[in-house]
């Protein structure tokens, strides 16, 4: 006599949490079900009514979970030879892709699928074989600036070769960052199951994060402002004279008003010590500090809930502490003319395009 299927506690576990995925596919769904009814003591004939399946179905998976596990719910890959596409009809396929549509803005493997009669999965193929991402959307915007080339050269310059007894720093703000708090508790993250947290929030007030970072070692000097006018930046520049007595220092800033204004030009003419780097307008890519801002907005910030200003700022200045302490450079490899180069191709693309 055959002996009842056991299905130890850890799987049953897994089961669960495969049960709750919001993606589950529902051939997947059926067979966890299979099993979670087994656990339930639940009859085959009970458990192929509740699923509406048959019988045979309910036995097969328990059979296959009772010889190979887990991994016995899977897929099994078919025999016999995957089916050919030819080139014309892949050229079909990323012409139709291609073309915009009439009745939307971008297509998908589904609805393209009837389109070119292939099966959607057969069209996402074609797609990766291509390197076609009809979903993605990506920015760009071509800088203007009459004086690009020279201050691109000026600044890649001090990246490549940093001038002697003198330190870079590029600067910058990064401002109105948000003291968010959720709700409700954070959802742990679980096996199978992503970290979750209610899509609602609560402001608690915001922060101005002033940064300087230095380009040969990595390291970042930061304090936070409750605004971001020419007053903060005044103070900021202030405690960099403190920070950093008796050296010369350029500084890479973008073309915010406040780094320009007729105070701050003043100040820099009574501090003969600091030099002033701008970056091309709409070309804040050069300025280093910016991948920066993106490592903390990521890591620290973003996933981040704070019932306070305080905390939001305290939460700021650990990581600037932690980063400190195992800093390590952003190393800059493009010279100039490779930069131009890039962008005078890219540029050639988009004009053909329109």
């Amino acid at each position: 006599m055959r002996k009842g299927l056991v299905i130890p506690e850890g799987e049953r576990c897994v089961l669960e949490v495969w049960a709750q995925q919001r993606k589950i596919t529902r051939e997947k769904f059926v067979r966890v079900e299979v099993l979670l009814g087994t656990c339930r003591g639940e009859s085959i004939r009970q458990t192929a009514r509740r699923l509406q399946i048959s019988p045979n179905t309910v036995f097969l998976w328990r059979e296959r979970y009772r010889r190979e596990g887990l991994a016995g719910l899977r897929n099994r890959s078919r025999p016999g030879r995957p089916r050919q596409i030819s080139r014309k009809k892949e050229e079909q396929v990323i012409a139709a892709t291609l073309r915009p549509r009439q009745e939307g803005t971008h297509w998908s493997a589904r609805r393209l699928a009837p389109k070119v009669r292939l099966s959607p999965a057969t069209v996402h193929r074609i797609w990766q074989k291509w390197g076609l991402q009809p979903h993605r959307l990506d920015t760009f915007k071509f800088s203007l600036d009459p004086e690009f080339d020279t201050k691109l050269a000026d600044i890649v310059g001090l990246y490549l070769d940093p001038p002697e007894r003198a330190l870079v720093l590029c600067v910058d703000e990064k401002s109105q960052i948000q003291a968010l708090d959720r709700t409700q508790p954070l959802l742990p993250m679980k096996p199978g199951l992503p970290a979750r947290r209610t899509h609602d929030y609560t402001r608690h007030g915001t922060t101005s994060l002033f940064a300087a970072l230095e380009v040969v070692s990595g390291k970042v000097y930061g304090r936070c402002f409750p605004r971001h006018t020419h007053v903060e930046f005044l103070d900021f520049l202030a405690s960099l004279d403190r920070q950093y007595p008796r050296r010369q220092l350029h500084l890479i800033c973008d073309n915010y008003g406040t780094h320009k204004h007729p105070k701050v030009r003043q100040w820099l003419r009574d501090h003969p010590r600091f030099h002033f780097h701008f970056t091309p307008t709409s070309a804040s890519w050069l300025n280093l500090v910016e991948r920066w801002f993106s490592l903390i907005t990521t890591q620290a910030i973003r996933r981040g809930t704070f019932n306070s200003v305080r905390s939001l700022e305290g939460a700021i200045r650990k990581f600037l502490a932690h980063w400190n302490e195992n800093a390590t450079p952003f190393s800059w490899t493009k010279s100039a003319a490779a930069i131009k180069h890039s962008i005078k191709t890219v540029t050639e693309i988009y004009e053909a395009g329109h």
